[in-house]
């Protein structure tokens, strides 16, 4: 015989199947919670982008924008002219003869032959990598060539070719080179002062003793280079003669603060050519305009009152009426005087 559970047990399984069941429920109901929540992060969460922005920190660690190269045009005008530099310098006709026969000469020596290069090409500071600009004078006096140089160049490089050309009067104080016809030649290289241009330079003497059309000849030049800002100045002076290193002082500092000039002054906007010349129609002016200023404003003239126009117009009616009578008494004394004439006749 099967024994009947009891109703207490009856209702501990109820309420533990309703705990249960109501467990499961909260569970359910907490994952999908934490899913919604986990979805809406998700949805909230940016999104990378190839072409977002990079972050703060990588743009503050951007290289600075570069200044603007050096153009043509303004290399041309940072020149010198003859009147800058003074008598007895006139421009240039020319390469003179002893450039080839004394500078272009080779030495084993590395560096000094470098040097030698540096000062036969014109590429004190290297070769330029933008505008560049050259003047050449010639003093006839003394037989001396100053050549001016302006060009555009990457400031690390240059303050590299300035370092390089400070070692030189150590390096190559005296040193033996070979001609272009085998002749030898004795070089000397020293260090000569500049005035305080640009911001950074180097000054050097470069003389060299060889032949020049079978004869003895020393060629002594002065050799400056400047950097201004992001550009270079190179000056070379000298001749078969001994040059006045005065002459390249000055043209360094002049020709430093019209570079750095040259450099601060904004580019000219373009000029728009006319269409044409013919002058357009002036626009109507009104009385107060055309007035010339040296004229006195006209007056308004006062209007007369009624009283006045009437007694104007009883002086006018009686000045008719006795031009009337006169014109009448005239007709009169006309006719008589026809009549009595045709009497007499």
């Amino acid at each position: 015989m099967t024994r009947r559970p009891s109703p207490r047990a009856v209702r501990l399984l109820a309420s533990a199947i309703g705990m249960g069941t109501l467990l499961t429920m909260a569970a359910c109901m907490h994952d999908e919670d934490r899913a919604a929540g986990t979805l809406e992060r998700r949805q909230a969460r940016p999104v990378a982008s190839a072409t977002a922005p990079a972050p703060a920190a990588h743009r503050a660690s951007a290289s600075p924008t570069a200044p603007a190269g050096l153009t043509d045009a303004q290399a041309q005008g940072a020149l010198l002219t003859d009147a800058d530099l003074g008598a007895p310098w006139t421009p240039t006709e020319g390469a003179a003869l002893w450039r080839d026969a004394l500078l272009k000469a080779t030495t084993d020596d590395a560096d000094c032959g470098r040097l030698l290069d540096a000062v036969y090409t014109e590429e004190l500071l290297g070769e330029p990598v933008g505008a560049r600009a050259v003047a050449g004078f010639d003093d006839y006096d003394e037989g001396g060539q100053l050549r001016y140089q302006v060009t555009a160049a990457h400031r690390a490089d240059v303050d590299t070719q300035l370092a390089w050309l400070r070692t030189m009067p150590q390096k190559c104080a005296g040193f033996t080179a070979v001609g272009p016809r085998g002749a030898r030649q004795e070089v000397r290289v020293t260090e000569i002062g500049l005035p305080q241009a640009g911001d950074a330079r180097q000054g050097l003497r470069l003389s060299t003793r060889g032949e020049l059309d079978g004869a003895p000849a020393t060629l002594t030049l002065d050799l400056a280079a400047v950097r201004v800002g992001d550009d270079a100045i190179v000056v070379t002076n000298g001749g078969l003669t001994e040059p006045r290193t005065e002459y390249t002082a000055h043209a360094v500092q002049v020709g430093a603060e019209r570079l750095k000039q040259t450099r601060q002054d904004p580019p000219a906007p373009p000029q728009t050519p006319v269409q044409d010349q013919s002058p357009s129609p002036a626009p109507p002016r009104t009385p107060a305009e055309s007035q010339s200023p040296t004229q006195e404003p006209v007056q308004p003239q006062p209007q007369p009152q009624p009283q006045e126009q009437e007694a104007e117009a009883e002086a006018e009616g009686d000045s008719q009426d006795w031009e009337q009578t006169q014109d009448q008494d005239t007709g009169q004394d006309t006719g008589q005087g026809q009549d009595g004439d045709q009497d007499l006749y």
